[in-house]
């Protein structure tokens, strides 16, 4: 029965890796390789492009990102663990209070470290 599910499993990870792979090789295979000036120009939002292209963003908004992320995954987490509290035994209640105090370790670390500071 347990080696079932582990082939099961194994099943499922060559599927999950081999369809997006097929599928890369066949859009390579079929991509049309006529390159000139205005494919290989940048386009934005369907005008010109005016001054430089590569424009440096302040860390902080991708520090704000990660902290968004790392909420939304944790209400993810959160979630059904909230709706089983009731059957839960005290390893599960501890594994997830565990779990909200380590989030909230990180988000007072991200705060002491000032990088939630918007100047």
């Amino acid at each position: 029965m347990l080696l079932d599910n582990w082939l099961f499993v194994g099943l499922l990870v060559i599927v999950a890796a081999g369809i997006p792979a097929i599928v890369l090789v066949i859009a390579r295979l079929l991509a049309p390789r006529k390159p000139n000036d205005a494919k290989l120009d940048t386009y934005e939002c369907g005008m010109e492009t005016v001054g430089d292209t590569w424009v440096q963003f302040k860390v902080q908004y991708y520090i704000y990102a990660l902290v968004f992320l790392v909420f939304d995954v944790e209400i993810i987490f959160l979630y059904p663990w909230a709706v089983a509290f009731d059957h839960l035994d005290l390893l599960g209640v501890i594994a997830g209070v565990l779990f909200i105090f380590l989030l909230g370790d990180g988000l007072l670390y991200a705060w002491r470290k000032g990088a939630l500071k918007w100047n």
